[in-house]
């Protein structure tokens, strides 16, 4: 049921519309890098890779107490 759902939002979205979406988002990007120094854009790559390894972190430590519990 929920894969008819994604499949029908997906399909009420006319393509031009998804291209141009797609462009902008590209040419965000662009701007973005173009702003700011490369150090900062390597620097908010590190960090968000810091964020995902903590709530990583935080997700296994969850499946350990489970498996303890259920142990």
């Amino acid at each position: 049921m929920a894969e008819d759902k994604k499949t029908r939002k997906k399909d009420s979205i006319p393509e031009e519309t998804r291209q141009h979406y797609k462009q902008a988002r590209q040419e965000m990007r662009e701007s973005i890098r173009s702003i700011f120094p490369p150090e900062f854009i390597e620097h908010r790559r590190a960090a968000r890779r810091e964020m995902l390894l903590a709530a990583q972190s935080l997700i296994n430590r969850a499946i350990e107490r489970l498996e303890k519990r259920d142990a």
